[in-house]
Formats: structure tokens, C-alpha cells, sequence
């Protein structure tokens, strides 16, 4: 018997697809900390229990939904260098929290996100061991080190000081985390 075969589009990928664009305009029109489940059914279309569902609760929703142009099946930078691999990864979250919107919807989800690990986070950390095992046990940090060293520099400035979201910071916080 062979695997299922996942399907990529179809109505599941319309009501995602109307789920988050329905999120995204209501965190622009009322704020994260205002957006409820029953609010992003109406506006999506679908049933509240759909969305309960698949996320639970609104600060998981919202978690997702700030994450999800950072898709963690996407191919991660792959150089042949630790160091450039970690500053076009790095680049890549601080153009996407760049974006006023992304960083609204991550403020309203760590905001609620209580105590649990959240998608953001539990992605976040996947991609970081991914690269640091690709350079095998040379590697001269962890997956841990990486994202206290590169990614919670920038979700501390996302939610607290997104203007200084600069291009330059992901060289800065590699120079810190590899000194050369």
C-alpha cells in the first residue's frame, strides 16, 4: 500500500487561504489582542469549529498565522558556510518581521501564547538544528545557541522595536554568535 498522497490545494487551501487573510484584516482594522475565532469565521466564511480545530485557541492561530510565509518545509540558505548560511536564514526573519503587519500579528500571539512553546518557536528551532547538523559535530554551536544568540534578537526587536529591523542586523548578531 503506497503513502496518501497530500494535497496541496482544493477547498483545504481555500479555507486556509481565507483563514489568514481574514486574520491579517482584522489585526489591521482592530489589533491582534481584539481579533476572537468567532470574528475570523465570520470573515473567512468557514465554521467556528473548523478553526477551533486545527489551532484551539486564538493565540495559537495567530502564531501560525505570523509565521506562515516562513513555511518550514521551505529549502533553507545553503552555502557551504555556517556563517553565510546563518546571516541569509537570519535575513530572511527580519524581512519577513519587517513587514508592519507580520509584526502586529506576532505581538497579539506571543502576547497570548501563555507558557507553551509556540509554532513560531518550535520552527524556528527546527530550522536551526537543521543547519547546524548539516556542518556535522565540527558545528561550534547548537540549534539552543542560535536562537538565543540570533533569533530572539530579532522577535525582541519584532515586537518591541521593529524600526530597528535593520539589514545589517543579521551580519551584526553572526559576527556575535561566530566571532571570527
Amino acid at each position: 500500500m503506497s503513502a496518501p498522497v497530500r494535497r496541496t490545494g482544493g477547498r483545504s487551501a481555500a479555507v486556509l487561504s481565507a483563514i489568514r487573510y481574514a486574520v491579517e484584516e482584522l489585526v489591521r482594522e482592530r489589533g491582534a489582542e481584539k481579533v476572537t475565532i468567532p470574528m475570523v469565521a465570520e470573515r473567512a466564511g468557514v465554521n467556528p469549529t473548523s478553526i477551533y480545530r486545527r489551532w484551539g485557541d486564538a493565540p495559537a492561530l495567530l502564531n501560525d498565522i505570523a509565521t506562515y510565509r516562513l513555511d518550514p518545509q521551505r529549502e533553507l540558505p545553503k552555502t557551504g558556510e555556517l556563517r553565510a548560511d546563518l546571516a541569509a536564514w537570519a535575513g530572511e526573519i527580519v524581512e519577513h518581521y519587517r513587514k508592519p503587519l507580520n509584526a502586529a500579528i506576532l505581538r497579539g500571539g506571543s502576547a497570548m501564547a501563555g507558557e507553551q512553546e509556540t509554532d513560531c518557536l518550535r520552527n524556528r528551532r527546527a530550522e536551526a538544528l537543521q543547519i547546524v547538523e548539516r556542518y556535522g559535530p565540527q558545528a561550534p554551536l547548537s540549534a539552543d545557541d542560535v536562537i538565543d544568540g540570533l533569533v530572539a534578537p530579532i522577535i525582541y526587536r519584532a515586537i518591541f522595536l521593529p524600526w530597528t529591523l535593520g539589514e545589517d542586523l543579521p551580519g551584526r548578531l553572526v559576527d556575535r554568535l561566530l566571532p571570527q
